[in-house]
């Protein structure tokens, strides 16, 4: 089928790597290569991988389909890097958290022979590295699909299909879309986990507080754990949408606070109860968005791995190769009047 190039071997792009082992791609050579290369070793060895590269660019070469999974701020030398390299119709995707300045680096710097195609897998854990990589990482978890605006049905197609060789659900954003949504229901949930640990460690009483920590304080601070780089980037690049949501967290904290201080206890028992059904409710049921669709045919099940490899290389191939042929019968045509009139 071709080769398929992973750059960033950590624990998103190791998952990935793995997912796609047990999707068991025919005729299909995945190359991989990391800044560390004890990371691409492990990478290697724990089968992520066939073939580690020496540098991005042999990563790339000739590959029909590109999975950049590097930290965010690193996207744009990466492709800054490999853009020389790229063959023309080679399909370029990436798995950051945030999309704005990703898809404004891959219009910048990418070659306009190739296409690119933003992605987002919303799964991931507080560890890091090749070592926590999981082949059922993103089983059953939202996908998003975010595509730059000259996208060709293919290269769509081809991100859709990654998407559910490794068990995910492709959920079709714009950028501003997905970087307004994710603070919210991402990023938020990260400063919310930094401040509740900061607030308690930062306590003259914390080794008591230490002492009586059980799950609850676990879970909500479990995201504190994650890689400082990555939190970093997230705030850089979503600064605004991530500073909005704040406020909004902030009121409804105020909000909350006001309601323990008042003499209400039905008012607090309500809103007590009204959050516990609605969250009971978005667990059993969640509400079902219905996205508007780029107008481009998605593939089927059967063919999602044969659409992720071939992508936008199958159509940019036919598209030449039926445009001489039409050309030549053309020409036949021409020549076959120019002979009657003889």
């Amino acid at each position: 089928m071709g080769k398929l190039a992973i750059v960033g071997l950590g624990l998103i792009g190791g998952s990935i790597g793995l997912a796609l082992k047990r999707a068991e791609p025919v005729n299909t050579e995945v190359f991989g290569f990391d800044k560390d290369p004890g990371v691409g070793a492990r990478a290697l060895k724990a089968g992520a991988i066939q073939r580690l590269a020496p540098s991005v660019e042999t990563a790339v070469k000739d590959a029909s389909l590109v999975i950049v999974a590097t930290p965010i701020i690193a996207v744009r030398r990466v492709f800054e890097a490999m853009a020389p390299q790229l063959q023309r119709g080679a399909v370029v995707t990436d798995t950051a958290s945030t999309k704005g300045d990703v898809l404004r680096w891959a219009a910048e710097m990418l070659p306009r022979n190739v296409h690119f195609v933003g992605g987002h897998p919303m799964a991931g854990k507080e560890q890091s590295g090749p070592q926590a990589a999981e082949s059922s990482l993103f089983d059953g978890r939202p996908y998003c699909v975010v595509p730059s605006v000259d996208a060709s049905a293919g290269a769509v197609n081809a991100v859709v299909g990654l998407a559910e060789a490794v068990g995910a659900n492709a959920f079709f954003l714009d950028a501003a879309e997905h970087d307004a949504y994710a603070a919210a229901i991402s990023h938020v949930p990260l400063v919310a986990s930094l401040a509740l640990f900061s607030l308690a460690r930062g306590s003259a009483a914390w080794p008591e507080l230490a002492g009586m920590a059980g799950p609850a304080f676990r879970d909500l601070t479990r995201l504190t754990s994650g890689q400082p780089e990555m939190a970093h980037d997230i705030f850089l690049t979503n600064r605004q949408n991530i500073l909005h949501w704040l406020e909004r967290y902030i009121g409804e904290l105020k909000r909350l606070a006001e309601m323990i201080d008042s003499s209400d206890a039905d008012l607090l028992f309500r809103a007590l109860a009204e959050a516990q059904m609605e969250r009971e409710s978005f667990l059993a049921n969640p509400p079902k968005r219905e996205p508007a669709l780029p107008s481009v045919d998605l593939p089927s099940p059967n063919d999602a791995f044969t659409s992720m490899i071939l992508g936008g290389l199958i159509q940019e191939r036919t598209k030449d190769v039926t445009s001489a042929f039409e050309e030549r019968a053309r020409e036949r045509e021409r020549e076959d009047r120019l002979r009657r009139r003889e």
